[in-house]
């Protein structure tokens, strides 16, 4: 239960920040582009490298779980998904899956798109 309630207390945070970060974006870079959701898979992504990295390279904290599911599941999956699928990509790059890699990455998001476009429609055809 402990558990939960890190990832909880982090996904809290890191949705809060999303909204921050889109309010930003949306008021100095304009509506035009998603430049917010741009920006936060961006630095989504490189924060989870930078604490990945860190937690499992430097800091002799491999073991710490709960700062893991803090930082990463929480904050960052609140903040963006897109870290998440980054670093699975990365992790299958550097396991050599090359074809595994690019079907992951290529089918997330082929389906992804046909997901939401797929929605789409059945809300057009139902509303």
């Amino acid at each position: 239960m402990q558990a939960y309630l890190i990832v909880f207390f982090g996904a809290g945070f890191g949705g809060c920040l999303r909204h921050f970060v889109n309010l930003v974006a949306a008021r100095t870079l304009g509506t035009a582009f998603p430049w917010g959701t741009f920006l936060i898979n961006i630095s989504g992504s490189l924060v989870m490298g930078l604490i990945a990295g860190f937690l499992t390279f430097r800091s002799g904290m491999q073991g710490s779980q709960h700062l893991r599911l803090f930082l990463l599941t929480g904050i960052l999956g609140g903040y963006t998904t897109f870290s998440a699928f980054s670093l699975d990509s990365a992790l299958l790059y550097e396991r050599g899956d090359l074809l595994g890699m690019a079907l992951y990455v290529g089918g997330s998001v082929a389906l992804a798109l046909v997901g939401v476009f797929s929605g789409l429609a059945v809300m057009r055809a139902l509303l």
